[in-house]
C-alpha cells in the first residue's frame, strides 16, 4: 500500500522553479518529520531537506540552502518543497520520506520509516 506519494516534478530550464508535494496518509504524517531526498544514477541518496512535525524546525542541504523551502501542511496532510533559482545539478530524482525526528532524515544511512517513489525533476541548461 502506497502511503507516501509525490507529485510536481519535470522539466525546467535553469534559474526557474518547480513545486513538489507529497501526500500522506494520516497517521504517518502526524507522527514523523517529512523530508526530501534526491538521487542520480550512481551516487547516493542525498539528503534536500527536513521539516519537523510541527512545522517549527528546518534543515536543508547545504546544496540547496537558500534556494529550496520545505513547509508541511498539516490539516491536508502534505510537505511540500518550493525550488528555486534550479540549475542543472538539481536534476535527480526526488523522494518525499517520513522518519521520527530530522535528526533520523540527517543521519548515514537515514533512518527512515517510509519513502515515496520519487518524482523525476530535471534541469536543463
Amino acid at each position: 500500500q502506497v502511503q507516501l506519494v509525490e507529485s510536481g516534478g519535470g522539466l525546467v530550464q535553469a534559474g526557474g522553479s518547480l513545486r513538489l508535494s507529497c501526500a500522506a496518509s494520516g497517521s504517518i504524517f502526524s507522527s514523523n518529520a517529512m523530508g526530501w531526498f534526491r538521487q542520480v544514477p550512481g551516487k547516493e541518496r542525498e539528503f534536500v531537506a527536513a521539516v519537523s512535525r510541527y512545522g517549527v524546525t528546518t534543515s536543508y542541504g547545504a546544496s540547496v540552502q537558500g534556494r529550496l523551502t520545505i513547509s508541511r501542511d498539516n490539516a491536508r496532510n502534505t510537505v511540500t518543497l518550493q525550488m528555486n533559482s534550479l540549475k542543472p545539478e538539481d536534476t535527480a530524482v526526488y523522494y518525499c520520506a517520513a522518519a521520527g525526528w530530522i535528526p533520523d532524515m540527517m543521519s548515514i544511512p537515514p533512518r527512515t520509516n517510509y519513502w515515496g517513489q520519487g518524482t523525476q525533476v530535471t534541469v536543463s541548461s
